[in-house]
């Protein structure tokens, strides 16, 4: 994605990949309804954290947020790293969600 998107939009725009996402693994069989209940939760969290950071009641409140923000994006690449690793999707389409998160996280 285009770096010069403000971050609240970059993570709402990433959320709702989050959500398409999770709808295909919701549709296969077996595990992938439970990795995708994980990844909703934690690719979702991220934006709603920058919109919190955003209104924070003061510097210390705002770290705090975007701590959780950064948290929230890691535990979002090991899901996607653990579904693309297990073969269990393709990597053409899991790969760029894995590029996202990685550059939320930088």
């Amino acid at each position: 994605m285009d770096k010069q998107i403000p971050i609240a939009d970059r993570t709402k725009q990433f959320a709702i990949r989050i959500i398409k996402a999770c709808h295909f693994l919701d549709q296969q069989p077996g595990v992938l309804r439970t990795l995708s209940n994980q990844l909703l939760r934690s690719g979702t969290s991220i934006g709603a954290n920058v919109r919190e950071a955003q209104s924070a009641q003061s510097n210390r409140d705002f770290l705090s947020k975007l701590e959780i923000v950064l948290k929230e994006a890691r535990e979002t690449q090991y899901w996607i790293e653990i579904l693309i690793e297990s073969n269990m999707v393709e990597n053409a389409k899991f790969n760029s969600l894995l590029q996202e998160a990685t550059e939320i996280v930088q």
